[in-house]
This record gives structure tokens, sequence and C-alpha cells, in this order.
């Protein structure tokens, strides 16, 4: 980590407090210091890089301008909280982030005060700060609420709910937009600068709050003078919008200009009402190959800070989701019905390819998860087959849709469900952890968990053939190195495959990629190993059948506990009257947090080692003592 002689403004830092002193050029040397250290850290071990860089200047000049923590900064998704972090004296521990025992990946509550909301998931700032807002207000304590969001999650249909309702109340909360995708020329960010001085200034509120009283008992001119400020401002400022929604509008301010974010700052700190900055900034500032390719530098892992090149392992195999985009360019090769929807991930569930070869039938909805389920019921409609490629976590947020617009309906969509499971780094707002549990209990629709790269091939194909809906649910990283036939067949659906026979009595149903460690398991007890491959329908008369020439039964799955194929599994038993000593491996109720996927799986019990141990020592104990049930294993 870098000395006083490199960072010495970053070493005099105890708290955020200290930065009230600095003058405008103090500042400014700030920020040099906090990118290069951000540069030179993440670089040893990687993370979420490109977006903090673009807002060093905003998060040195909101510590500047307010008192936090006791004014509340939310930082929607927290893509862009790595200086925040550094800044509020977590520094030192900024090379563990997203390790085991490390940094979270997000700003995280229990990690830090200054930490005001928990975030992952993108959208949900201006909610947070505005309940915030209402909370001090209704409490009588004066502190500002601050939103800062990015262009891209205001794309989320969540953050114009939460604008809607804030613009009707008389509460004191400013939204930070951190515009990334735009850029302003010299001449225009001048005229801009302007603008935003004299918007955000007193004389000016003074004025336009002034005016409305005078005007008010002439409701024909107080009309001509509300649409005449609009249209003025309307002409240079794409401000229109949120001012209707009931939010006085100030920017664009270029976000890597301190000296007019912290007057901004201060002079909205200053207002009342619901208050809007347009702030731009660039992604990946201060580093050139993130200015470059901001997507590419999203979420690198280790690299060079000085040639920029990202040090990546050799791949065994190809992953799940590049399995997923050559399968979907394939199917989509032969059948012109086949489109493409993804809510704003392209990259992440391997849409890359798929995107170029057929982009008329391929629908990027940006952040709006509840969009993409509804709409791509809509193409169902019209004979379509469109086929939904989003994360597990992320399918919660269209659950409703799911339900009601999908399979209700019985429309035929497929649902391509990637870091399903235990995911790793980015922690518990990302663990797929739910699916099984909350899609086995919605009628018409067909579940599967492959146990390898080909079998998840196969059940994708299975989706596109049927005349209802369907979730393929699959994890996050490389497969097991199974060798993929190109040829594409239907499964039987419902229909499990019995992978060892074994003759101890033990049966081990697997859902799922643990298969491989229920074969580890299998061979050392003999025990039998049956590949579920569907969760919905349950191939229960293969369940029937081996309960009733076993001595015992164990669920394998990468899932909640709770609701989950082991539950399906008691169930079917239940129901055929069958009691057997069970037991269930899964994961235990409790969010698992951040570390590589190796460390959740180990955290939730679920690596071949424990899993192979544990049911070891249920085996023998029941073997032991011949009891119906043994419990505490």
């Amino acid at each position: 980590m870098a000395g006083p002689a490199r960072y010495p403004l970053l070493d005099s830092l105890r708290s955020p407090a200290d930065l009230h002193a600095f003058g405008t050029a103090e500042l400014t040397a700030l920020a040099a210091e906090l990118r290069d250290f951000l540069i030179h850290t993440v670089s040893t071990r990687g993370g979420h890089f490109a977006a903090g860089l673009g807002t060093v200047e905003l998060t040195i000049a909101l510590h500047h301008v307010f008192n936090t923590p006791h004014d509340r900064i939310v930082w929607d998704v927290g893509h862009q909280a790595y200086p925040h972090k550094v800044l509020t004296g977590r520094r030192e521990q900024l090379g563990s982030i997203k390790q085991k025992g490390g940094l979270a990946p997000f700003p995280h509550r229990a990690e830090s005060e200054y930490d005001t909301f928990g975030t992952g998931h993108s959208s949900t700032s201006i909610s947070a700060a505005l309940g915030m807002a209402i909370g001090a207000q209704r409490k009588g304590e004066h502190r500002h609420a601050v939103a800062v969001i990015g262009d891209g999650a205001m794309s989320g249909g969540m953050a114009f709910e939460a604008l809607n309702h804030a613009g009707t109340l008389p509460v004191n909360l400013l939204v930070v937009l951190n515009d990334n995708d735009m850029s302003i020329s010299e001449g225009v960010g001048a005229l801009s600068q302007y603008f935003a001085r004299i918007l955000s200034g007193r004389a000016y509120s003074t004025l336009r709050e002034g005016g409305k009283k005078v005007l008010s008992r002439l409701p024909t001119m107080r009309e001509l003078a509300r649409r005449s400020e609009e249209h003025f401002k309307g002409m240079v400022l794409p401000g229109t919008l949120f001012e209707e929604m009931g939010f006085n509008y100030i920017g664009p301010v270029d976000g890597h200009d301190l000296g007019a974010l912290v007057t901004a700052l201060k002079n909205i700190s200053e207002l009342k009402g619901p208050q809007f900055l347009h702030v731009i900034t660039t992604k990946g500032k201060g580093y050139a190959p993130a200015e470059a390719d901001p997507i590419k530098w999203h979420g690198p892992g280790p690299f060079d800070p000085t040639s920029g090149t990202i040090f990546k392992e050799k791949a065994a195999g190809p992953s799940y989701s590049q399995v997923f985009g050559s399968w979907l360019c394939d199917v989509a090769a032969l059948d012109e019905r086949i489109v493409a929807i993804t809510p704003a991930m392209r990259e992440g569930s391997g849409l890359v390819e798929y995107s170029r070869r057929f982009p008329d039938r391929y629908f990027d909805v940006a952040i709006a998860e509840q969009h993409a389920v509804t709409f791509a019921a809509g193409l169902a409609c019209e004979g379509l087959v469109p086929v939904v490629a989003i994360y597990s976590t992320f399918l919660q947020r269209g659950y409703d849709q799911l339900i009601h617009d999908v399979a209700l309906q019985n429309l035929p969509v497929v649902f391509a469900l990637d870091r399903a499971g235990l995911v790793g780094g980015d922690g518990a707002t990302h663990q797929g952890s739910y699916d099984l549990s909350f899609l086995r209990c919605i009628p018409n629709l067909v579940v599967m968990a492959p146990s390898d790269e080909n079998e998840c091939r196969q059940m994708l194909f299975t989706g596109t053939t049927l005349s209802q809906p369907s979730a393929i649910r699959y994890p996050r990283g490389l497969g097991t190195g199974a060798q993929i036939v190109a040829e594409m067949a239907a499964l039987p659906v419902g229909r499990a495959v019995v992978r060892r026979e074994g003759r101890s009595g033990l049966a081990i149903l697997a859902f799922g990629t643990l298969l491989s460690a229920a074969r580890v398991a299998g061979e050392r007890l003999d025990a039998t190993v049956l590949d579920m491959r569907f969760v919905k329908p349950l191939d229960e008369e293969a369940i029937r059948k081996l309960a009733l020439r076993s001595r015992g039964l164990v669920t394998i799955e990468e899932n909640a506990l709770a609701g989950g194929a082991g539950s399906a599994v008691s169930e079917a038993l239940e129901a055929a009257q069958i009691l057997l000593p069970r037991l269930s491996l899964g994961i235990p109720d409790r969010f698992i947090e951040h570390g590589s996927r190796e460390d959740c799986l180990e955290a939730a019990g679920l690596d071949t080692a424990t899993i192979v141990a544990r049911i070891t020592r249920w085996w023998e104990a029941l073997s032991t003592t011949g009891a119906r049930s043994v419990a505490g294993l």
C-alpha cells in the first residue's frame, strides 16, 4: 500500500469531516491521489472499477459539502462506491473487497455508519433517500438526504415511481443523476455551468418562489409565467421532465470540476423541497483503457496498471454463460421464431455474439425486469419463442409478472436463469439462492436444473419445444468439462436419470451441478445416485421406486432448503405414505456473504468435501443405530 510521500492528502484524512476545511485546490489534488490509489489498489485484486473512477470528484464534493453520516448519502447499486469507502475509513481494507472476510462489494450498513443503505440491486436509492428524508422530518431533525443514481439505473421503473412520489411532497430531498453516457463540449459546458450556478443560487430561488406568491391571485399570469420559465429552461436544459414531476432541476454540471460541483451542492443545500442535480461524468475517468472501453473495465480481474493488461486465468472450458450464448446462436439459426431479451446484462449473460448476428431479434430492455417478463409474454402471444436471459437474483423483481402475465396464461416463454445458486464475490445481494423455492410453486411452469454443460444445452432446447413456460437454472462460472453434443434433442419432461447404481441401500438425489459431489459420495458409500434434472414436474415414480428399496435418502441442491427441491421430494414421499430417513442438503436459512464461489459453497456446507463428510456421518450413524431418523448431522 502507498506511503505518506505518495498520498499526503489521503494520509492526512481521519474522517470525511476533515474535507470541510479543504479548498478547491486541495480537493482537486486529493482527487488525483484518490484516483491513483484506486487504480493501483484494484489492479491487485480486481473489482468494480470504471464506475468508481468516474465518481471520484462527486464523492469528494458530497463529503466536503454535507455533514456525513448525519446527512444521508445513498449510492444506487454501489458499483461507484469504492471512493466513498476509501474516504470513510476503509482505505487500508480496500484490497480485501469481495474477498472472504473482506470489505463488502457494495455499501453495507453493518460495515460502516457512512453506508446509510445497503445496495446491490439497481434503482432503489431515491425510494430509500425519500424514506430517510421523511423520517428526519417526522422526528424534527435537520438533515439532508441525497440519492446518487446513474443514468443506467434511471432506466428502472422503480426510480421513476420514487420520483413521482417525491415530487408531490414538501420534503428536502436531493437526487444526483450521475450521467456518464454523454459528453459536454467546452462551449456547451461553459453555458451549462452558468445556468447551473444561476438556477441553484439563492437569488433565483427567491425570485422564483416570490414570483409565484405575487402571481398566485392572477391564475392566467401565473400559468403564463410557469410556461415561460419552462420554455426557457427547456431550450437549454434537459430538465423539463423532472420539473414536471415536481423537482427543481439544476445542471448539467461537469462532474469532474470540483469547483462547479461544490458551488452547486452548497447552493442546493440551502434550498427547500425536492432538488434534482444533473452531473455529467466519464466512466473510467483518468485511466485511458477504462475510458476507451468502460464495459470491459466495469469489473475487471487483476491487471497491470501500466500496460492495461487484464490477467485472466486460462479457462479449462466454457462457462455456463458461454454455453448458453453458443446454444442461443445455434437455435436462432434454425428457428426464426427465437427472440432474445435481456434486462441490461448482454455481456454477463453471454449475449454479445447473438446481438451481433441477430440484431433484429435481440432486445435489451435496460434495467426493467418487470417489463422484460411481460414483454416476453406479449411476444409469445404472437407465436414467437422468447428467451429471457436473466440472472436468478434479478428475476425476483419480475415475480408478479412471471405469475400473472406468463404462467397464468400458460405462455411458452423460456427463462434462462444465469447465476443460480452461490455466485461468489458479489455477495448476498447477488446469490441466486431462492429460485427453485419461488418457481416450483407456480402452476404450468417447468423447472429444470442441468448437471453439466451438455445437459444445460439440451434443457434449453427442450424449453423451446414446450407449449408452456419453462425455466432452466444454471450456475456462475465454468462447467464440469463435459463434452457438448452439437445435436439438440428435447428431453422427456419430468424424467430423472440414474447415474450410478449402488447396493448399500443409500439413495442420493442430486438437483443440478452438485451431481459431481453426489457421485463422489456415491462411490465412497456405494450409493445409488439419481440425477433429478427436473424440479417440476418431479419424477415421483422414480423417487417412489428408489425409496421403496432404500434404507435412507439424501437430497442435494444449491438452493435454499426452505421450500426447495428437497422439500418437493419430502412432499412426494409423504403423499405416497413412504416413511424413510432423509437428509436434505442445501443453502441454510441465512444470507451467505461474499468471497469466491468456492468460499460461498464452503460457507453453506455445499463444497464436495463437506457434502461427502456430512452424508458419510449421517449414513454411518443411521447404519449403526438403525434409527428411522438421525438429527444434528
